[in-house]
């Protein structure tokens, strides 16, 4: 390993002998400057300095003003300030420019190496520390994957696994990840079994929160009546990138609670978003709706009845004297009326804001090479969104909100899942096109790829034709048709999709919240 190097910037350098000779010893490389200037100098021409110890009160430009420069083009590179002042004001200044720690003199040897452990080597016992702890987890892990677990077990431990995806992405520890990545895949496996034999059965369950009852059973019983309740679902927004976007809420808003509910299959759009509003199954929609369910083999949009869905469910389940109004924003103009506008929602009881953007963001990752380079990997799609969110209209809207006294809650359609795996089919044209889910007449698959499901009625889905078969896909795979199977192969793999059985897609984050 190569030494670390620090960069030493003191007009009293040669009183520091002392410090500097007990660093050496213990393998640190210190470059000594008498001043700013030099100091500036140096890191302009040298980019392996590992740490600055910046004395305060220097000639020519000050210990402050050393700083901001440095920060103006390095925001990350290690500071520490050294002072003979313990001013509050002083301490203050050099902390809002993002020092990392500061020391006052005189400084004693064993004063350095405790901050050169903090501000150096925390990242790598951090690091160290995670490794140890999911390597004592492992075991814990596998085996209750295999543990026969019910469906608030499997919500626990898909939390579990996500969690320790998230601290590993921290850690940078390749060879761990690889590891949990094939500990998820397990775990997948397995729900997908307990998903097959139990999917029926849970549809006729009212204590099961599906997305058919999801507003009836956590929306509408919360909203405040002495105050306005905003709604945001973000479609396919999975529980990491929920996770991802969290810590940014939580300086303005105080989470009340943090639920999950299962998403109907297919875990798609048309048919779980149009469930929650509704308030319905799909096929239950089909028969009191028809005029507004279209099915995969028809044309023309599948989801543009959302508000008149919601309309009937609250005229169904709440006084009619509520105020209300929906939104959905699906391009860049919609989101910035939007946001121009979100004060008017403070007249409404209850406002419903749908907002598409990491859908497209995942279809337009399987479209655009810029994307998926920028989006190559789980951590990255996750930093995706992070980026967007803070940077989006709608925060910048939830921003505004937040100065006032509103109740939020904050869900999802349903989730994506990395497709890896391709799993052939055979059917006529009138079968869906959809990668994880398919429905059609005479549909030829591999059986254990798949979830069928002969009779769509028994678990509230439609048929577009009295032999209508849909199945879903398990796991990591994706359908793709014999013809040209290499080259859709090749698009598709390594894409997020959604629509198939696996956690990602099905275990769905419903999020309760205040204004600070």
């Amino acid at each position: 390993m190569s030494k670390v190097r620090i960069l030493w910037a003191d007009d009293e350098i040669d009183l520091l002998k002392p410090q500097l000779f007990f660093l050496a010893k213990k393998g640190y490389e210190v470059i000594e400057v008498t001043n700013g200037h030099d100091a500036l100098d140096v890191l302009a021409t040298d980019n392996t300095i590992d740490c600055v110890f910046l004395d305060e009160s220097m000639p020519g430009i000050t210990g402050l003003e050393t700083l901001e420069k440095i920060r103006a083009t390095n925001k990350s590179l290690p500071i520490v300030m050294i002072t003979k002042n313990e001013a509050e004001d002083l301490m203050e200044n050099a902390i809002g420019s993002l020092i990392n720690d500061y020391l006052i003199k005189p400084v004693n040897p064993n004063q350095i190496l405790m901050t050169l452990k903090k501000v150096i080597d925390n990242k790598r016992i951090v690091s160290e520390k995670t490794a140890t702890s999911y390597q004592q987890d492992f075991r814990n892990i596998s085996l209750e994957i295999h543990s026969g677990l019910d469906l608030e077990g499997w919500n626990a431990l898909y939390k579990k696994i996500v969690d320790w995806e998230l601290k590993l992405d921290e850690s940078e520890n390749d060879s761990l990840k690889a590891i949990l990545d094939t500990q998820k895949q397990d775990a997948n496996s397995e729900f997908c079994k307990y998903v097959e034999k139990n999917y029926q059965n849970w549809m006729g369950d009212e204590d099961m929160t599906f997305s058919h009852n999801l507003l009836r059973k956590k929306l509408f019983p919360q909203l405040d009546k002495d105050k306005s309740n905003v709604l945001v679902l973000f479609d396919n927004l999975r529980y990491d990138q929920w996770l991802m976007i969290k810590p940014v809420i939580e300086d303005f808003y105080r989470i009340i609670s943090e639920e999950n509910f299962l998403s109907i299959l297919p875990t798609a759009t048309q048919y779980s978003r149009n469930a929650i509003f509704a308030g319905m199954t799909p096929l239950d929609i089909q028969k009191n709706f028809p005029k507004y369910w279209l099915n995969d083999n028809e044309s023309g949009g599948k989801n543009q009845y959302e508000g008149q869905f919601l309309e009937k469910q609250i005229e169904r389940l709440l006084h009619k004297d509520l105020k209300w109004q929906y939104f959905k924003i699906t391009n860049n103009n919609d989101a910035r009326h939007l946001q121009d506008n979100i004060h008017n929602c403070l007249n409404n009881d209850l406002t419903v804001i749908v907002y598409n953007f990491i859908d497209m963001l995942s279809h337009a990752r399987t479209e655009m090479e810029v994307l998926k380079e920028l989006a190559s990997d789980e951590k990255a799609y996750r930093s995706l969104t992070l980026s967007w969110f803070k940077n989006s209209p709608i925060w910048n809207a939830l921003l505004t909100l937040a100065e006032k006294d509103i109740k939020l809650f904050i869900t999802t359609d349903h989730g994506t899942i990395r497709v890896s795996q391709p799993s052939k089919v055979v059917a006529d044209r009138e079968t869906s096109t959809n990668l994880r889910y398919k429905v059609g007449r005479n549909v030829k698959f591999e059986k254990k790829h798949v979830i069928a499901q002969d009779d769509p009625h028994k678990v509230g889905l439609p048929k577009p034709n009295i032999s209508s078969t849909f199945i879903f896909a398990k796991d990591n795979y994706f359908f793709l048709y014999p013809n040209n199977y290499n080259h859709y192969n090749r698009l598709f793999s390594d894409t997020f999709q959604h629509g198939g059985v696996s956690l990602e897609e099905m275990v769905c984050p419903f999020i309760t919240l205040e204004c600070k």
